[in-house]
């Protein structure tokens, strides 16, 4: 019997249901490719972050086996007191030798590298500029850092610099921070003129790169290739959970930024360090980047075809410029019913509304990968033209 101290969260469940808003787990029976078993039912996969297919790619398996029967599998403690593996050094230096810069911390998630890193580096008396649409592992950095934020408009760098202007002879250190891409829209950040701010103003700059890396630039290098800003960027922060295909986060900077965040970065000094699988399926993933650019290409390819599709059939995708593909319904509760109409016609996108996305841009988010057949995608196609008609969405 639940306690009645706990009775007020149930309540909110059932108004989400009263709604239109509650949204079911589904389950995924089996492993996470274009084509997929989620709760019974085969459907097309537009939910999954596996952009490049690397969750089964042979090799990446292969070597994960081979990590356990060597290493075990698990760490058993903090990196900062028995859990630092040969494999998460290897891991560490393969990252930064990749992104090109002096060194690379590995965190449990993308999430507590932002958050573990921001919250680390900046303090009660700083000042955080960050755009208004950051992911929140972002914001939550931000709150704990208990440093002044001040938000400027998405993409806007007219209103970025009029912050900066207003901080003029404030004391404190400044953090220019902003995603590389933006999970919900798919857009991507204005980086060469943030980054002529951020050295005009004297503040750090930081990236979250997480939906970039594996995606933009030479063999998936990230934003910061894609614009060729090689050390003008501070803090870069990656994902391995995405187009790596497996789990954690990482931070790249300079050797002694790195030092400090394994001192410092909370996350890093309280979670116990990446499973040997983890770690050697990490390494593996970064290879296959360099041996195999023809993984982005297909991406890339899917996805044109992809976009052009939507764009043909007449549905508003919004400012996206990548694999994100969002399909802008507005109304919360619609968007969410497109969604549930879509997985019994056989695809998977999931409705996302507030407080994911603001108020009247609820939205059904797509995302192609590279392992998408063309005949999957046409399929897809169809299915949304039918059930967007049926909704009066078309």
């Amino acid at each position: 019997m639940a306690k009645i101290q706990l009775q007020y969260l149930s309540d909110e469940v059932a108004k989400l249901r009263e709604q239109g808003l509650y949204q079911k787990l589904r389950i995924l029976e089996g492993e996470q490719r274009p084509l997929a078993r989620f709760d019974g039912r085969e459907v097309i996969n537009l939910s999954s972050n596996n952009y490049l297919g690397l969750t089964t790619h042979p090799k990446l398996k292969r070597r994960a086996l081979e990590a356990i029967e060597r290493f075990g599998v698990g760490s058993g403690a903090v990196r900062t007191i028995a859990g630092t593996m040969t494999l998460h050094m290897e891991l560490e230096k393969k990252i930064a030798e990749f992104k090109q810069v002096e060194g690379a911390v590995v965190f449990q998630s993308g999430f507590t590298a932002n958050a573990g890193t921001v919250q680390a580096i900046i303090g009660p008396d700083d000042f955080i500029i960050s755009d208004e649409l950051n992911h929140a592992s972002i914001i939550d950095g931000c709150r704990l850092s208990k440093a002044q934020i001040r938000r400027f408009p998405h993409k806007d760098c007219g209103g970025c610099e009029k912050v900066l202007q207003s901080l003029t002879g404030q004391k404190g250190r400044k953090l220019l921070i902003t995603d590389g891409v933006f999970s919900m829209d798919g857009d991507i950040a204005p980086l060469p003129q943030l980054v002529e701010l951020a050295e005009r103003y004297g503040c750090i700059m930081m990236i979250d790169d997480a939906h970039a890396s594996g995606v933009l630039g030479r063999n998936g290098r990230g934003t910061v290739d894609h614009f060729s800003l090689h050390g003008r960027v501070d803090i870069q922060v990656g994902t391995l959970s995405k187009a790596i295909g497996a789990l954690g986060g990482y931070v790249c900077s300079t050797h002694g930024a790195i030092e400090f965040l394994y001192h410092r970065a909370r996350p890093f000094l309280f979670s116990t360090s990446h499973p040997p699988s983890v770690a050697a399926t990490c390494l593996a993933a970064f290879e296959l980047l360099d041996e195999e650019p023809q993984l982005v290409a297909k991406l890339w390819e899917n996805t044109r075809f992809f976009k052009r599709g939507l764009s043909n059939l007449g549905f508003d995708t919004g400012a996206s410029e990548t694999p994100i593909t969002p399909v802008m319904v507005g109304d919360a509760a619609l968007a969410h019913q497109f969604s549930r109409e879509l997985f019994e016609a056989g695809v998977f996108a999931q409705g996302i509304g507030y407080p994911t996305v603001p108020q009247g841009k609820a939205r059904i988010r797509t995302i192609v990968t590279a392992s998408h057949t063309r005949e999957e995608l046409e399929r897809a196609l169809e299915i949304l033209e039918t059930v967007g008609k049926k909704l009066h969405i078309l």
